[in-house]
């Protein structure tokens, strides 16, 4: 994928084969020696046909001068290794403790979106001790409070043997497909959808063997009742809602954040983005961040 300047591609090996990450290198975001190592943001990209930590490329690069920058491709997804596997929730859980596992030390922050928001509030869950804190986006299992996505039409499209391969490789990884995705579903306005968004969840879409991270999620393999753990949570959190999201309404995000506002410290809604702040608004999720990080860290 496109990797911005300054940052080179890294990796790890975890129970699911090779995890590709993205990190600073070179002196262009070092000001001067210091002993105290600087505090580290983990970007985690949502899934969906051609996702990849391209998602967060715009944002992370802005944070990279006073803080470690860790931003990897999901197993299945980009770079990373595409084991033949259909993926459940548990996959994602517990590779994403193994990448901070052996990249971090100490509790970190984690910004993440959408489903893999999802994911690292279990983790999360699972082992507070490694969170600082989480900022998240739309975070979803598409399937709150009962509202099952396996009944949509197209998860049910997608569960016909070789039907799933034939509307992938004809209508999800195509140019096209990606752009008629972003414009119809992801981006709230169109018009910011431009050429280099749609190259680069090409190239992730058509990786070998890409198709089986792609139809697990489309299928709903990967989804499940976020409203049954939340109220586990507590680390602090902050969410960003983009209130356009053809996926999950505000409404439901709000239910999601009202079940535990001792660990949900803020929410906030951006009134004409979709699925994805991070390349909608790129600026504006940057001075979010910059604010939820100010806010959270004075709260805790």
């Amino acid at each position: 994928m496109l990797i911005p300047p300054g940052f080179e591609q890294k990796s790890i090996e975890t129970s699911l084969g090779r995890m590709a990450y993205y990190t600073a290198s070179g002196e262009m975001w070092t000001i001067a020696p210091s002993e105290t190592p600087s505090p580290t943001l983990v970007f985690l990209h949502g899934l969906g046909g051609g996702s990849s930590a391209y998602e967060w490329s715009k944002v992370y690069p802005a944070f990279a001068s006073r803080y470690r920058i860790l931003a990897p491709d999901l197993i299945g997804w980009g770079r990373s290794h595409h084991p033949e596997r259909d993926y459940k929730p548990e996959d994602y859980i517990t590779t994403i403790g193994e990448f901070l596992e052996q990249t971090c030390e100490g509790a970190v922050t984690v910004i993440a979106s959408s489903l893999t928001a999802a994911f690292t509030i279990r983790a999360a869950i699972d082992r507070p001790e490694a969170f600082k804190s989480l900022i998240l986006t739309n975070p979803s299992g598409l399937s709150d409070f009962g509202n099952d996505y396996n009944n949509t039409f197209f998860a049910q499209l997608v569960k016909t043997p070789l039907l799933d391969r034939l509307l992938y490789t004809t209508a999800i990884a195509t140019s096209g497909g990606i752009q008629s995705f972003l414009q119809q579903r992801q981006f709230a306005e169109p018009n910011r959808i431009y050429d280099e968004i749609v190259k680069a969840y090409l190239e992730s879409a058509t990786q070998p063997n890409a198709e089986y991270a792609a139809l697990s999620f489309v299928r709903g393999d990967c989804c499940f009742d976020l409203a049954r753990y939340l109220p586990q949570l507590t680390v602090p959190t902050a969410m960003l809602w983009g209130k356009q999201t053809q996926f999950v309404s505000y409404d439901v995000g709000k239910r999601l954040a009202d079940l535990n506002r001792d660990a949900v410290r803020q929410f906030e809604v951006l009134e004409d983005v979709g699925l994805t702040p991070q390349l909608e608004l790129p600026a504006v999720t940057v001075g979010l961040i910059e604010r939820f990080l100010r806010q959270l860290e004075s709260n805790s």
